[in-house]
């Protein structure tokens, strides 16, 4: 199997079931143009974010790590009449990006875009008595992802969903000697999730146009 044929794939099954999108569509272009890195979830898994939310019934999303706004609208689009994302973007130019095409698509009302590293507005959130949320979408900066579980936690209730990006990195995450700090980030990442007594996960590999990488979800409980 090649990265080719993984596409070709993804191609397919796009095809069919996501469909063509112009709001998705203009702001992959528009993410593009302003040299952003194209490092955005797939069609397919943006769509498969969307319908994890509208299963979890959710009213309320906090995504760490916005680049241009991609995922940001497909969990946005899955909110109900009345709910509310946060995003988290520690870039200017990607926040001011992602500003732009959550508002072409119709969004800006549900989205709220907060910049500035996440370890500072992550506080500033609890401060501010914002949460639970019903799901926590992480894809930002893996060396920070415990840190990020952390404060999942305290954002979230029993019942509550927490979704990581990018926990397989081609492979290398059973690496236990890797020097790559993303790696070692995502490996104490799994071992935090792992002792966590009121959280319930399983990580899945994915293949595909992005290449060979994963995603952990992990089901907030009371510990039982």
């Amino acid at each position: 199997m090649t990265l080719a044929q993984w596409t070709e794939v993804d191609d397919y099954f796009n095809g069919l079931l996501v469909g063509p999108d112009e709001a998705l569509d203009a702001a992959v272009e528009a993410s593009d143009k302003a040299g952003l890195p194209a490092i955005q979830v797939a069609a397919n898994q943006g769509k498969l974010l969307h319908l994890l939310a509208r299963l979890q019934g959710a009213r309320t999303v906090l995504e760490i790590g916005t680049l241009g706004g991609y995922s940001t609208i497909w969990l946005a689009r899955a909110l109900p009449e009345g709910g509310r994302l946060v995003t988290l973007e520690s870039d200017p130019e990607c926040a001011e990006v992602a500003r732009g095409n959550i508002a072409h698509a119709g969004l800006a009302e549900v989205v709220e875009i907060r910049v500035g590293r996440a370890l500072d507005t992550l506080p500033e959130l609890a401060a501010e008595g914002y949460g639970p949320f019903d799901v926590v979408f992480i894809d930002a900066d893996k060396p920070s992802n415990p840190d990020y579980l952390a404060w999942s936690l305290k954002l979230t209730r029993p019942g509550s969903l927490i979704i990581a990006d990018n926990v397989v990195r081609d492979g290398e995450v059973v690496d236990g000697a890797s020097d790559d700090p993303k790696v070692q980030g995502v490996r104490r990442f799994t071992e935090l999730v792992a002792a966590e007594p009121t959280l319930t996960a399983t990580a899945l590999q994915t293949v595909g146009s992005k290449g060979h990488d994963g995603l952990m979800m992990a089901l907030v409980t009371d510990g039982r």
